[in-house]
């Protein structure tokens, strides 16, 4: 059979309907059956970007699809790594925008991509059923393309390769094991679920297989030339403007007062609080002017033409870029005190993006550029910040900033939080390890607590991986940690232990330890009251006896 033929509408489609197949096989074993549960999310992508390659000729001859599709594996790489629902939303938006590219003559704002995505996303549950419809009336008007003769082209290979799966399971114990794992559909209680799963992937998939285009969509707003609003002309503008600089002058010149000269602050006033009561109203105050500038300095009107308001403007602007650093600095000087978090980290971010948003604005009007290229510059800088962020964890980000500003190391910081460290699981594993083989002189039942979180925290990423859960970056993780801890690192016993804020806790399982000749021997129990030093031990989960016995499996 010639090359030629595989591009006929009816192998076309067929090609199609085996690759929505597959993907939704993939779907059965890694989201329903759990099998390589983590990074199979990403693996799914992956193929998932393949076939629209394969299937959809019209992106190989279109740059921007290509483009598109590039960060499609990008994201897809990322749930490899660490499987985040941000890299997952980014995956569909560039694989949608892939398929979506060649389509459009030009790509014009993501106002109106915007549109077409909210199109895709809700046709991709009606599409199977109008293909569906369009193949059932074209056999009825006897242009009938039988599946069953295509699937004659099926036989052999579907059948040689189940042959040969089976015979290197019997000689490969890894196919083996896998081949054992995937199980088949049964008429149990959950087969209703099982299929609505594989309807729900096959829409998706089939959506991007076959793309249909929103025809119809709202125009972007212009933002250009004179609007008619009450109260606002040349006068009113040019008056606003001097009474907005001289106010934002005066918060200005407190927060280089207080902020960066660091100059004492009124009495009654801590500086923690200064440092946090300000930043975010500062940031609602920052973005209400950007929406001022946008409404009454459209560019091409009498407003942004007048030479006086266009130098107001200007020195506004860097005013409330200034107001913007001075409220990042606010959130560094309280984060020094108390601590990093993840959600602080955010926010730092989220500034920096409004501080990019208003230069944007700034140089929007002295370009005399429309509405849909600030759009499009806003959504480039957030699509950058939004990429490093599926790259990046934060939650490590702030546990190693945490251990090395505490208080117990002789940092300038509170003390440690080691609940919040708990809380962010895997992220902190190493930063515990850090701080719990410290040279410092740690009080030895803070110490004693250190170990009991990364212990509970190493003991659930041990049985994960041992029920199948797979990351690249959590794999890496708890090899690092065996590496630095010579071993696993865990005490294979239940006692009573400290919890992480403090409390001694009673052990759940029994309290034994190993004696000498590996026996089990009975340890007495540590009341709830006892303040000296205790035994190594696990912490929280880690007592389970239960959790315990999984683990020596």
């Amino acid at each position: 059979m010639t090359t030629a033929a595989f591009t006929t509408p009816r192998y076309s489609f067929l090609m199609k309907l085996l690759v929505a197949a597959l993907l939704v096989t993939m779907g059965d074993i890694f989201f329903y059956q759990g099998i390589l549960d983590g990074a199979g999310g990403g693996i799914f992508a992956a193929v998932w970007t393949a076939g629209a390659f394969v299937t959809q000729r019209s992106i190989w001859r279109d740059k921007r699809a290509l483009a598109a599709l590039f960060m499609a594996m990008l994201f897809a790489g990322a749930q490899i790594i660490d499987p985040s629902f941000l890299t997952w939303i980014l995956f569909w938006c560039a694989i949608s925008m892939a398929i979506l590219l060649p389509s459009t003559a030009a790509f014009d704002d993501g106002w109106r991509w915007f549109q077409r995505l909210m199109f895709h996303a809700i046709n991709q549950y009606v599409r199977p059923f109008t293909d569906w419809t369009k193949l059932r009336s074209a056999n009825r008007r006897g242009h009938r393309r039988s599946l069953l003769s295509a699937w004659r082209i099926l036989v052999l290979p579907v059948i040689g390769s189940g042959i040969f799966l089976l015979l290197f399971a019997q000689a490969n114990p890894l196919i083996s094991k896998f081949v054992d794992s995937i199980s088949l559909p049964s008429l149990g209680s959950d087969l209703h679920l099982r299929l609505l799963t594989w309807a729900l992937i096959f829409a998706a998939v089939w959506a991007s297989l076959r793309p249909q285009v929103a025809r119809h969509l709202y125009s972007t707003f212009d933002g250009t030339g004179d609007v008619r609003i009450a109260g606002v002309s040349v006068m009113s503008v040019t008056i606003s403007l001097f009474a907005f600089n001289l106010l934002f002058a005066v918060q200005n010149i407190s927060d280089i007062a207080f902020l960066w000269a660091g100059q004492g602050l009124p009495d009654g006033v801590t500086f923690a609080e200064y440092a946090h009561s300000g930043a975010y109203p500062l940031i609602a105050t920052a973005l209400l002017a950007g929406l001022f500038v946008l409404v009454t300095l459209r560019p091409g009107s009498a407003t942004a033409n007048a030479p006086w308001i266009r130098r107001l403007v200007v020195m506004w602007i860097v005013q409330n870029i200034f107001l913007v650093a001075s409220s990042i600095l606010r959130t560094l000087d309280y984060i020094e005190v108390y601590s990093l978090t993840q959600l602080r980290i955010a926010a730092l971010a989220w500034m920096g993006l409004v501080a990019i948003g208003l230069a944007l604005v700034c140089i929007r009007i002295f370009l005399m550029r429309r509405a849909s290229w600030l759009i499009n510059s806003n959504l480039a800088a957030a699509l950058l910040l939004l990429t490093g962020y599926s790259f990046v964890d934060t939650g490590a980000t702030a546990a190693h900033w945490n251990v090395g500003h505490a208080r117990e190391v002789g940092g300038k910081g509170v003390s440690l939080d080691l609940c919040y460290l708990h809380q962010l699981g895997p992220s902190a594993l190493l930063a515990l390890i850090t701080l719990e083989q410290s040279d410092q002189p740690l009080d030895p039942m803070f110490r004693q607590r250190v170990k009991d979180v990364r212990q509970d925290i190493m003991a659930k990423m041990i049985i994960r991986s041992n029920n199948g859960y797979w990351t690249y970056r959590e794999a890496e993780r708890l090899k690092t940690a065996r590496i630095l801890l010579k071993g696993d690192g865990m005490d294979r016993v239940s006692r009573s232990s400290i919890s992480c804020d403090g409390l001694v806790t009673a052990s759940e399982a029994p309290n034994v330890t190993p004696g000498n000749g590996g026996e089990k021997i009975l340890r007495p129990e540590i009341s709830a009251g006892t303040q000296g030093d205790l035994p190594p031990a696990g912490a929280g989960a880690w007592h389970n006896g239960a959790l315990t016995k999984e683990l020596e499996q």
